[in-house]
């Protein structure tokens, strides 16, 4: 099902990357996805970043022709979107650790939002970190990474999480960022027997489960998830 929605505001999170909040009614859980159609470039799937009850948002950093031309976009445009789309996170656990990595963030802003749990959000730089505003709000604790060490702890998400184990355990830990990121996170709960909950990316052109592009082994990104288990 496609839907045209209207632009309602437009913030900027950091150099390269902005928010769009746009009218839209559906029922869209954490960790799920819209794929969003930019006339004569792609259409491509982006995580729902804020979820109200009349108004939905995507966080765009421009790093591609499509992303590139979606920043070119005014308050008062339309969008043309299908979905939601895949498995969000589960919530049912009442004590977890959200990590945000990069633009990642955006992709579990919505859970820190409905959780209040505790928080990393970590980037390769001050100038790369996005949307603190919303995570000082809700997070009940905050915790900041930076690779170069210009802002809260200096060194990455995975370092960082580690040393929270140290000092607190957790039933789930929530994760969406780079890869890399995403690999490491994974290997580290296997090691200290943590349960966790990831957000991966893959290229899409369907969304819902039917083309194949985004198939990893044995499981379609979009449809079996994008948020996989450790399991």
């Amino acid at each position: 099902m496609s839907d045209v929605v209207r632009i309602k505001r437009i913030i900027d999170e950091a150099y390269d990357t902005k928010t769009f909040v746009f009218d839209w009614d559906a029922e869209v859980r954490p960790g799920q996805f819209i794929m969003i159609w930019i006339p004569g470039t792609d259409e491509i799937p982006m995580s729902v970043s804020g979820i109200c009850e009349h108004t939905k948002s995507i966080t765009v950093k421009a790093i591609g022709d499509a992303t590139k031309r979606l920043h070119e976009f005014k308050e008062g445009d339309r969008l043309s979107i299908r979905g939601p789309f895949g498995n969000g996170f589960d919530l049912s656990d009442k004590n977890v650790l959200i990590i945000g990595g990069g633009v990642g963030t955006a992709a579990v802003m919505p859970a820190v939002v409905q959780t209040g749990a505790d928080t990393i959000i970590a980037a390769r730089s001050e100038r790369d970190l996005i949307m603190l505003d919303r995570a000082e709000k809700h997070a009940a604790n905050l915790w900041i990474a930076t690779d170069d060490g210009s802002k809260g702890f200096h060194g990455n998400a995975v370092q960082l999480m580690k040393e929270k184990l140290k000092e607190k355990s957790y039933d789930c830990i929530l994760a969406c960022g780079p890869e890399v990121m995403l690999y490491f996170t994974y290997k580290a709960c296997e090691e200290l027997g943590q349960d966790c909950q990831l957000s991966l990316e893959r290229y899409m052109k369907c969304g819902a489960g039917v083309c194949g592009c985004c198939v990893m082994d044995d499981k379609r990104i979009c449809k079996d998830g994008p948020v996989f288990t450790k399991d």
